[in-house]
């Protein structure tokens, strides 16, 4: 669990964060463990996806609490309706979906030295 101000706001409380689970708890987000267990990764990369689209400049805590907190549901939510094999955030999956018929790189026993 962070360690943080309550005055802090929730950006910096968000830095902070330690584990999937500080960020369900800072932003007041319910979440089945379960769930949690086998996709925290994958809703921490999907929420930072959908972070890097905002923009916080100007904006009052409590809609940038509001923002955060709906990025997080909506990250959530994508791996509630399916697997982390079916949303491939990440490139090793994303290269692992690659077209089956392209054929793969033969390099021949005599080229390696």
């Amino acid at each position: 669990m962070i360690n943080s101000s309550p005055a802090a706001g929730i950006l910096d409380r968000l830095s902070k964060a330690s584990s999937a689970e500080d960020f369900f708890s800072l932003l007041g987000v319910d979440y089945d463990p379960k769930i949690v267990n086998v996709a925290r990764l994958h809703i921490l990369k999907r929420m930072g996806q959908y972070f890097a689209k905002e923009q916080f400049a100007g904006a009052a805590e409590p809609e940038i609490r509001a923002r955060c907190k709906a990025m997080l549901e909506r990250a959530y939510a994508d791996f509630v309706a399916s697997s982390p094999i079916d949303q491939r955030v990440f490139k090793v999956l994303k290269e692992g979906a690659a077209d089956p018929k392209k054929a793969a790189a033969f390099v021949p026993l005599s080229e390696l030295k």
